[in-house]
Formats: structure tokens, sequence, C-alpha cells
């Protein structure tokens, strides 16, 4: 063997064996247990899988007895979730302000058939006709999320790459101007998701009443129930203390998503299942303010009706009213049976859906359950995790084999040579395929930067037909390849 393949192959396996011991590390529910024994028991067979979730907290309702748990840990270091840890709720907020519509309904403050130009007269652009029912049961016809921007595509794209928060900047008056910006759909009157049409009609509550929506939620709702523990994050100061850590699939820690502007459709909301099962309890029973908000109105599909945010969904002769919510790092579902009065509470600090526990612990069979999705389908999450790994050690390699070579390809080479495994690392879903695989592009991309070194004194700079244009390549491939790592690594 030559000895520059010789010392590749060294460095390649050293690489490797730092690899190993930096791999991307799927989180797993762990054995840890704080509250009620038989809940968590019950929550952990409800569990089909434990890979991909850190830690769960769990209440069951049962007639108004509320009984809680946690299961495994809060954080990468292994504090244990409790009924109190504060975790990120995201659209289980819609169901907060339906609940708000509701009740500004019963005091008189709004009726739920005013147009939202009569209640938040500074909306000026054709949404302004939508009715506040329309906008509280997903019928307004605006789009799920604003993406009529160069800008809105980039930032949404680079929070779901650098697991960032896409709703960052966005106040009250970019929720305003956004919704001048839309006219309704065709699909107005049918039910379409809606987060941007959740945030107008907080926002228009709040402006009607003069207050800020926190403000006014917390005056409405959360403290007539005793709901002291749910609390809203404009920025990372405000965080709640000893809050669950939210995180991807691959471990990744995602940021939290915090904001003013869609506080109504859930951004920046913190609760904790002790919290979220008085609000279970109280409007189970309709004794919540705007419990009505509860009652189905209006079709979505066969299964499913929809209220005021709260969705109604039957399972053979079951009917269970709920919501669902997901954050960067986070998964959460309030759910109840009105017809035995059994609710539960099931937060979660990854991105694996806890739907399917909520609902076989009120009792659905596991079939009609279902099983927790991925984020993204299982061949592209391990498509991208194998080939962003290699593909730049493979690249690399061939180059440093290449008979006539300069010193501009190589650095072009080997920028992404260290890029593709990071973004690999970041990017790819490790529950798919196993992490150790990970070792094996820093292994391919040592052994290429070895060989290159070992010719690098004796290559020319530039011995391309058209300097200028390696120069710019090069140029462009370095800032591209560091642009890369910056954004996904955040």
């Amino acid at each position: 063997m030559r000895k520059p393949t010789a010392v590749a192959l060294v460095v390649g396996i050293v690489a490797g064996l730092a690899g190993l011991a930096a791999h991307p590390r799927e989180p797993r529910l762990t054995a840890s247990t704080t509250g009620d024994a038989d809940v968590a028991a019950s929550a952990r067979a409800a569990v089909a899988d434990p890979d991909g979730y850190r830690g769960l907290a769990v209440a069951l309702i049962d007639d108004g007895r509320v009984r809680t748990a946690g299961l495994g840990d809060r954080d990468r270091h292994g504090a244990p979730v409790e009924s109190g840890t504060p975790f990120e709720i995201g659209s289980v907020t819609k169901v907060l302000t339906g609940m708000l519509l509701a009740r500004q309904a019963e005091t008189g403050a709004v009726r739920p058939e005013d147009t939202l130009g009569t209640v938040w007269p500074a909306v000026e652009g054709p949404v302004r006709e939508v009715t506040l029912t329309e906008l509280a049961s997903h019928r307004s016809g605006l789009p799920r999320i604003d993406l009529g921007s160069v800008g809105a595509w980039v930032r949404v794209l680079q929070a779901n790459v650098a697991a960032g928060n896409p709703y960052a900047g966005l106040d009250v008056d970019r929720v305003r101007d956004t919704a001048d910006a839309h006219a309704p759909g065709d699909d107005r009157g049918r039910v379409g998701y809606s987060n941007l049409g959740s945030a107008v009609l907080g926002q228009a509550l709040a402006a009607d009443a003069g207050l800020a929506f926190p403000e006014l939620l917390d005056r409405e709702l959360l403290t007539p129930l005793g709901m002291t523990a749910t609390v809203h994050a404009t920025d990372s100061g405000a965080l709640p203390d000893e809050r669950a850590q939210g995180a991807r699939g691959n471990g990744r820690v995602a940021d939290p998503w915090t904001g003013s502007g869609y506080a109504p459709a859930g951004i920046g909301y913190w609760s904790t299942v002790e919290d979220l099962a008085r609000l279970v309890t109280a409007t189970t029973a309709g004794t919540a303010p705007g419990a009505d908000a509860r009652d189905p109105r209006f079709d979505d599909d066969d299964r499913t009706r929809i209220g005021y945010g709260w969705f109604t969904t039957r399972y053979d002769d079951q009917e269970i009213t709920w919501h669902n919510g997901g954050t960067g790092g986070f998964r959460s579902y309030v759910g109840f049976d009105r017809a035995t009065g059994r609710g539960v509470v099931v937060l979660g600090n990854t991105d694996k859906a806890v739907e399917p526990i909520g609902l076989r612990l009120l009792g659905v069979p596991p079939d009609q359950a279902g099983e927790p999705a991925p984020a993204l389908p299982v061949w592209a999450g391990a498509g991208i995790a194998l080939v962003f790994t290699v593909i730049g050690g493979l690249s690399l390699l061939g180059v440093a084999y290449r008979p006539t070579l300069d010193r501009l390809t190589v650095l072009s080479s080997g920028a992404w040579a260290v890029a593709y495994p990071a973004l690999g690392r970041q990017l790819g879903d490790w529950s798919a395929v196993p992490g150790w695989l990970w070792a094996v592009g820093p292994a391919l991309s040592a052994a290429g930067l070895a060989l290159v070194a070992h010719r690098w004194r004796d290559l020319p700079t530039n011995r391309a037909a058209v300097p200028w244009r390696r120069v710019v390549v090069t140029v462009a491939s370095l800032v591209g390849a560091v642009v890369a790592v910056v954004v996904v690594l955040g």
C-alpha cells in the first residue's frame, strides 16, 4: 500500500472513531417517572414506541378528578419531567382563542356574526368582510400561513432547516398588514386550517377590548380558571423557569417559538398538564368561560366537526373533542369525551406526535388512534441523512485521485467535505437509520483531506483554461458552504 493511501486510511479510521463518539442520537423515553404511578403506567402502555420521545407529561381526568404523571426527561441532562414542568403548547392555544370569542359573545362585547372590519377597524383589506365565526372555525378562506413573499418563504425555510423560530419579529402590526394583503379564497365557508385566521381573530378581540391579547386572555379565561402557570413569552428572556427543552427527532435542540403577533394561534404560550387539566375539566363540565366554543357547529369531514377552535371527531360510537399543537420541538394534545366525562392532556418535548397516546388513554382502539407520523417521509429523512453524510467525502476522494488538479478545486471540495456531514447530522432523520452510520461521513472526508493535503505542495493554484471563472466558482462554493453550515447550525 502506498504511503499516502495508508496515511489516509489511518486518518479516516481515527475520524470515524471520533464520529462514533459524536454521532446523532435519537431521543428515547427513559424510565424516570414522577407523580401518579397508575397514570404513568397507563401512559407508558399507550406509548407504542419510546424511541423519539424524551419526556412526556400526562394528565387524566375522570369526572372532575385529576391525576398527573411525568415520564422521562425534560432536557438532555436527565432532569425528570414533573406535573409542573412547563411545555410549549403551540396550537392548543387556539381553543383558548375560540373560547375567548365565545366568552366575549356571552358578555355582549362582540357577536360571532360580526365582521372583522367591525371589530378591528384598522383592517382595511377585503378580509374585513369575513366574520368572527368564520375565523374561529377555520372557514375564513385565509391561508394556513403567510407565504406571499420571498421573505416569508426564506423565513419558513430557514426555520425548518435550522430548527428556528419562523414567527420571530412578527408583531401585531405585521399580522394586520398580512391580513390586509390577503383576500378570502374561493374555499371561504369550508374548513381550511389557518394559523393566520386564528391570529387575526385573537388580535381583533384584543383590539376591540383595548388590551394586548395575553392581557385579555388572562382576564377572561386564565385567571378565572386558575391557570396561573400558563404564560406567554414574547422573547427568550420571558420563558418560564425549569421548562422542558424541545428537540427534533435527531436530538437537535429546537428554538422556542416566541412572538406577539401570532400569540392567539399558539406562538409563545407555555403551560403545564396541571393547568391544561383545569381547562379540560371545566370545559368538559361546561363551567369554563366560553365553554360553548366546544360545541361542534360546522362539518370538516365525514367524521369531524368544528366549533370555535375545538374539533370533535367520531371513533365508532365514541366522540372525542380535541385539539393538538406542534412547534419546533414540542407536541401537545388535549381531548375529552363529553359522554363519559373522561379527559386527557399529553405534552411532549420532541417533535414526535402525542395524539395517539392521548386517544388510547381516552379508550380509542389502537387501530383507530393511529401511529405518530414522522415530520418527513421516511425515505426522505433517511435519504437526506445518508446522502448528505457521505457525498462530500466521496466527492473529495474522487478529486484527490485526479491526475490533474489545482488548489482552488481542492479548496472548494474540501469545504463541502466538511460541510456535508454537518448538514447530514442536522437535517437527516436519524430515527430512520442508525445514528452510528454518521461516523462514515467524517471518516471519508478526513481520508480525502489527508490525500489532498499530501498533494497540496505540488499543485498549481489555478490551472483552469479560463482562470477567472475558476476563481468565481471557488469563491461562490466556499461562501455557499459557509452559509449552509451557519444557517443549519443556527
